[in-house]
């Protein structure tokens, strides 16, 4: 944490400078400290916010809550209506398990001749302006 100062008022302000880190899930080797490599800031975000969507219940250990529970509706006609309840799933999963981003929208496409969806999500990481964008694909297996 540093602490700024505003040189009219002599007040002291705190910036919160955040740097959020995960594991590559890529399992990438550092060639100088032969660990597993990490992602930083917006792109640990982004590959969080993945993860979470394609996350069913009880696949987690110790965590059997944490799930977004989209793969039963895959299996759903796709109609506009299963659409916007990939949505709200998406949308409940992000609010309650990623405080690093603020969700703006998300919108659910599907796409009829491949029989599955895209998954777009837009947001903000807090500490960064810019907005930023994960696309998923969703689609059935069996």
């Amino acid at each position: 944490m540093a602490i700024n100062y505003d040189a009219q008022s002599n007040n002291k302000s705190k910036k919160v400078n955040r740097i959020y880190s995960d594991l590559d899930l890529d399992f990438g080797r550092n060639t100088v400290t032969n660990d597993v490599n990490k992602v930083e800031d917006v792109v640990a975000v982004k590959r969080s916010l993945r993860n979470l969507v394609q996350t069913n219940y009880y696949e987690r250990p110790f965590q059997p809550e944490l799930g977004c529970g989209v793969r039963g509706l895959l299996f759903e006609p796709l109609t506009p209506m299963t659409a916007i309840m990939l949505e709200r799933k998406v949308e409940e999963v992000l609010t309650n398990y990623e405080p690093r981003a603020k969700i703006n929208q998300i919108v659910a496409r599907p796409d009829y001749d491949k029989n599955s969806y895209e998954i777009a999500i837009y947001f903000y990481v807090t500490g960064v302006a810019e907005p930023q964008v994960v696309t998923t694909f969703l689609e059935r297996l069996r």
